[in-house]
């Protein structure tokens, strides 16, 4: 695909549905590739897993008590000899089962006595039942679970905390997963503080609670999370590739704009990348990035305003990570509007909406630096620049929280 060079960018936005479809164009699928059990969590599977040993892969006792041979009373045997009619060995849940053992007996059912000579014997208790112990009782034999190179879970499983453990149980170190997107995180901005009540000028930072959770439902990991001043030199050092915790995808906040505060536009021209999305024709989030570095990595430039910079991210990073994931495109669905909404010239509108009596209606507090409507919404809908009559139909997109 052709691409538009820094310095002369595309001119002219992109709609809501190109840059979509852009962002999930533009890349590549990661390769998949083996991780250890403990990262596994939460990805999905590349080949069916076999079971590298049956399992269980020895015969062992399923409770506390006496592996015995024939039928009572039992004298006991040498530790690690063969047990033969009339003997029996203490043993543990999980034991290895002797050579020549026919059941367990639970340790609730036996008694240990003495003969009339004075040596200890196992017989039956009070508490034993009829017939007990049977032959094979309370013994797991070889493969009870699995055979040797039985699938244990099939390709394309998205791994829980079960599967990581049954992986295990299987003889698995390791598992070939999918490629996942690794992610860094640059929030820009002199005004913004992390904590506490901002004075009049300053602002408080709405991304770093936020945008680690959202990246990670949307199918990234957030390898790396930097701030940056408002400056050139501040932003691109922010931007260089760490060697620790190298990152697919740079995700920006602010600075998209070309006012003398935004660096972001001179920073990606400065490193030689390409700038596939200029601005988008939609509110909010116009002012909405995507290049591609010389290194490959992909950048997101999201907008300073909290709740412009969201739809930014489900617009277009939501689509590019899924590429990279080997994901679908995130789908949408349809909507009948719940109240006219007027005529918009120019862009697409955004709009978070909630539903009543399944129609959806847009939420109040939807100002571009607003959160309170993206807070109470049930998703997203996709409002052409003529408007919506009452039961139009409209396109929408889910909340991945939702």
């Amino acid at each position: 695909m052709d691409s538009t060079p820094a310095e002369t960018p595309r001119m002219l936005p992109h709609t809501w549905d190109e840059a979509r479809a852009l962002a999930y164009a533009l890349p590549e699928a990661l390769p998949a590739h083996p991780v250890p059990l403990a990262e596994a969590m939460g990805r999905i599977l590349l080949g069916d897993l076999q079971a590298l040993n049956p399992m269980p892969h020895y015969a062992s006792s399923a409770m506390d008590g006496w592996a015995v041979a024939g039928s009572p009373p039992w004298i006991f045997a040498q530790e690690g000899r063969r047990l033969v009619a009339g003997q029996a060995i203490p043993i543990v849940t999980g034991g290895l089962i002797p050579a020549g053992a026919k059941a367990v007996l639970r340790s609730e059912s036996g008694q240990v006595k003495n003969d009339d000579d004075g040596l200890p014997v196992l017989v039956l208790g009070s508490e034993s039942r009829p017939g007990e112990p049977k032959n094979g009782q309370h013994i797991r034999p070889v493969a009870q679970e699995a055979a040797l190179a039985e699938v244990l879970i099939k390709s394309g499983t998205t791994l829980n905390p079960a599967h990581i453990s049954l992986a295990a149980l299987g003889g698995s170190d390791e598992l070939h997963v999918l490629g996942k997107p690794m992610v860094k995180l640059v929030l820009t901005g002199d005004e913004v503080i992390a904590s506490g009540i901002p004075e009049p000028g300053a602002v408080r930072d709405a991304f770093s609670p936020l945008l680690p959770a959202v990246v990670t439902l949307l199918g990234g990991q957030v390898v790396g999370l930097e701030r940056a001043n408002d400056t050139l030199e501040s932003v691109l050092a922010a931007l260089e590739e760490s060697p620790d915790n190298p990152a697919d995808v740079l995700i920006t906040t602010g600075a998209t704009g070309n006012s003398s505060a935004d660096f972001l536009r001179r920073a990606i021209a400065a490193m030689g990348g390409t700038i596939h999305i200029n601005s988008i024709a939609m509110r909010p989030g116009h002012p909405t990035l995507l290049a591609e570095l010389p290194d490959g990595r992909f950048l997101v430039g999201l907008p300073g305003n909290p709740l412009a910079a969201m739809v930014a991210l489900l617009s277009v990073a939501a689509p590019l990570l899924a590429k990279l994931g080997s994901a679908p495109m995130p789908g949408t669905f349809e909507v009948p509007c719940g109240t006219p909404i007027k005529e918009f010239q120019g862009p697409t509108r955004l709009m978070p909406y909630r539903l009543v009596y399944g129609l959806a209606s847009p939420c109040a507090h939807t100002d571009s630096a607003m959160m309170r409507g993206l807070a109470a919404a049930d998703g997203i809908m996709v409002v052409p620049p003529h408007g919506a009559k009452m039961g139009e139909t409209l396109t929408a997109f889910a909340l991945p929280w939702k």
